[in-house]
């Protein structure tokens, strides 16, 4: 399996994010792709360094959890290959308020991946710390640590059960960005 067969494959998909969820294609192995947990890709231990391929290759990726194991694949209309992700696949990088009232948060990843904060695509905090916002098909973004202090800045400190804990508040939702 190459890079080149994979591309090819794909070449006729001119939608953002394809419908992969619709293909059931045959299982055809791993192939030597790994993200990285600062969001690069790599492909035989490089670094894949043309960003039109790899958003192709982001917009075909799929997560699935067998047995509290998560695995990842890349899936055409003609084969599904693994690939290895050390973290989460994206990012989110950059936000902005979507609205006047700052009511609404629109956040994006590192792959421009442009979406609300919002119950869809809802924050969560790991029992470590890290926070995560989901992207799309139970694919997650690790909150950038610039992301987070900026989000620390602007979160209201509410007194829970658990303790104090900083909430983030975004299209009618509330977000802990954690116990202080």
């Amino acid at each position: 399996m190459s890079l080149d067969k994979i591309s090819t494959q794909l070449g006729g998909t001119h939608t953002k994010v394809p419908p992969v969820e619709s293909w059931n294609p045959p299982y055809c192995g791993e192939i030597d792709i790994q993200i990285k947990a600062n969001g690069d890709w790599f492909y035989g231990g490089s670094v894949i360094k043309r960003l039109p391929l790899v958003k192709l290759f982001a917009s075909v990726l799929i997560k699935e959890v067998n047995s509290d194991v998560a695995e990842h694949f890349l899936v055409t209309p003609v084969e599904k290959v693994k690939i290895q992700v050390d973290d989460a696949p994206f990012l989110l990088t950059q936000w902005r308020w979507f609205d006047a009232d700052e009511k609404i948060m629109q956040v994006s990843t590192n792959l421009d991946d442009e979406f609300l904060l919002d119950a869809e695509h809802p924050l969560t905090v790991t029992e470590s710390g890290d926070l995560y916002v989901t992207v799309r098909r139970n694919l997650l973004a690790k909150v950038h640590r610039n992301v987070y202090y900026q989000w620390a800045d602007i979160a209201q400190e509410v007194e829970t059960k658990n303790g104090t804990e900083l909430i983030l508040s975004s299209a009618d939702c509330q977000f802990s960005l954690g116990i202080l």
